[in-house]
């Protein structure tokens, strides 16, 4: 069984999660804006790592465009957000707005912690960030949507690596 490692992220997060899994699963791991359909043939496996944006997953577009060659796959999905993973169903309220129909079904989710940096926003994510902070309700709420935090760690793939060998030692 062959697999690949697709993502697309907005600050590093996302694509740090793919590197670590390509090493410890030997898959490669490529941007979205760097592969097709066509080539997704050759694959039996895709992992697919994905940022949220705003309430919505940054691969979204990608799934539609190719929905036609990865519908039929076995697939894993990670979303990397500031939502925390015990928030899953906000988290996979991201899922269900983002992932065609005909796809979602199919996944298997999970759901990796982020990273804010507040340096590293563009000026216009910070504005949103701002923004969405004095629109917060709770007071708790506000202040953690402007504290700094960074949990990208590589044991965080453990369980999506115990998933990838389960399914394969399945399918041999």
């Amino acid at each position: 069984m062959n697999g690949i490692i697709i993502y697309q992220g907005k600050y590093g997060a996302t694509e740090q999660y793919a590197q670590w899994l390509a090493e410890e699963l030997n898959f490669p791991e490529r941007a979205s804006s760097t592969i097709n359909g066509e080539e997704l043939q050759n694959y039996d496996f895709i992992i697919i790592g994905t940022s949220v944006y705003i309430g919505k997953l940054q691969i979204e577009k990608w799934l539609k465009r190719n929905l036609a060659f990865i519908k039929d796959k076995k697939i894993i999905l990670y979303q990397v957000a500031g939502t925390p993973p015990e928030q899953v169903e906000k988290r996979m309220a991201y899922n269900r707005s983002s992932i065609p129909g005909e796809l979602f079904d199919h996944c298997k989710f999970f759901f990796l912690p982020g990273k804010l940096i507040m340096n590293k926003l563009s000026w216009k994510d910070r504005f949103l960030l701002k923004m969405g902070a004095r629109l917060a309700k709770d007071p708790e709420d506000k202040k953690n949507m402007l504290t700094e935090y960074d949990k990208v760690k590589e044991e965080n793939i453990g369980e999506i690596v115990d998933e990838v060998l389960s399914l394969m030692r399945i399918s041999a």
